[in-house]
């Protein structure tokens, strides 16, 4: 799987991420909150997603954002979650399937 070589909020409430493929994708942060694999978000049983979308406010953001060794980023967010960490392999997948590709800057 692709690494991640940068990770940054970008206009209109989107996270940008580049990969060393030189792929640029950027995807909603509702998306990105929604999509926390953490045992807070998931069944850590069944897999199956516990948080409800309706439930994350429209105006979520993220407050910070910290690598987690060379493979993985946690994410600080508004709503005071902090505890998911998104694999690398698992943005990239994220990217592909609800990002929209990003011209590189």
């Amino acid at each position: 799987m692709p690494n991640l070589t940068a990770i940054h909020p970008s206009p209109q409430h989107r996270i940008r991420m580049t990969f060393d493929t030189g792929e640029n994708f950027e995807i909603q942060y509702l998306d990105l909150r929604f999509h926390c694999p953490c045992a807070s978000c998931v069944d850590e049983i069944t897999g199956k997603r516990t948080l409800r979308r309706e439930s994350i406010k429209p105006d979520i953001k993220p407050m910070k954002i910290e690598p987690v060794g060379r493979y993985a980023v946690q994410v600080n967010w508004s709503d005071g979650h902090s505890t998911g960490m998104y694999h690398f392999d698992t943005l990239y997948k994220l990217s592909k399937e609800f990002g929209v590709s990003a011209p590189e800057r």
